[in-house]
């Protein structure tokens, strides 16, 4: 019988707790349901107001991983949805607003996945990101180098940029902006993906095709795009082990002299937000996001 308990007030169904999804640390579908509930009051506000994208991976990363960005068959009727504008045409989305809404979601077993403008104000960016990818033999720490750059380059513009782990082998940069159409903070974000190959020729590319990428930190610009979504902040990622796309301060960044300096797995992050609250909360401050140049 699937357990059921109740979240503020929701009658939520929870299974297969003792299933295990990260089978490198044995790490089950009850250990992840307990993460997400143990550091709710950090991811939430940065998953309220905006639609979510499913990354499912319901038997674990080796198992079938499929995105999901309709309403889930079966989606009790209290959880928010809003319909949202897609090239294919509107379709109705899922927020995930409280920890009730957290908790169902999480059972389905998912990253979470959102865009960089907010359900109420569709046509306008609230977020700025650079995903740094690392080709082989590259690694975060090079990704860290290019972080560096970017952020006293955004920082000339009056752009403060925060940094977190991807959860998987590289970094992400994200600022609070306002007052620009996703397309042009997507067109900005290019020419300064561009400046950087220029500044850092050996180290950054600026395009994605993959013959360019050995060695080098690929500057994805191309997430800005209305379209496209990003791995949200505290989000478990579908790998071996339960790493997470943890928020990182600048200082760590900079003395990044090995990969595993960045990894942060599920139970890093309680004592994480215990030492640093959420390093991402300035994001959250209307009075922090800058215009572009």
């Amino acid at each position: 019988m699937t357990p059921i308990t109740e979240v503020e007030g929701h009658r939520v169904a929870l299974s297969n707790l003792e299933k295990v999804l990260h089978p490198a640390t044995g790490f089950t579908k009850g250990e992840l349901l307990h993460y997400y509930a143990t550091t709710a009051d950090a991811l939430l506000p940065h998953l309220r107001g905006r639609p979510v994208s499913f990354l499912r991976y319901p038997d674990g990363p080796g198992g079938q991983q499929f995105f999901a960005k309709n309403v889930p068959p079966g989606t009790p009727d209290w959880v928010t949805t809003a319909e949202v504008r897609r090239m294919e045409g509107p379709s109705r989305m899922v927020l995930v607003q409280d920890l009730a809404s957290l908790m169902w979601a999480s059972n389905l077993v998912t990253e979470f996945h959102t865009p960089q403008w907010t359900v109420h104000s569709p046509d306008e960016a609230d977020r700025i990101v650079f995903d740094l990818d690392p080709g082989p033999p590259a690694s975060v720490v090079e990704c860290c180098e290019v972080a560096c750059w970017l952020r006293e380059r955004l920082a000339a513009d009056g752009i403060e940029v925060l940094a977190k782990t991807s959860g998987s082998k590289g970094l992400h940069l994200l600022g609070a902006v306002r007052g620009a159409s996703s397309e042009r903070v997507t067109e900005y974000a290019k020419e300064l993906a561009v400046e950087a190959e220029q500044a850092l020729p050996r180290r950054v590319v600026h395009r994605m095709t993959r013959s360019l990428r050995p060695g080098k930190v690929f500057v994805d610009w191309s997430q800005n795009a209305a379209r496209k979504t990003t791995a949200a902040p505290y989000t478990l990622r579908a790998r071996t082990e339960p790493t997470v796309s943890a928020p990182v301060t600048w200082t760590e960044v900079e003395e990044c002299s090995s990969p595993g300096r960045l990894v942060f797995r599920a139970p890093d992050i309680a004592p994480r937000l215990q030492d640093y609250g959420d390093l991402l909360a300035p994001l959250l401050d209307p009075a922090a996001a800058r215009p572009l140049p």
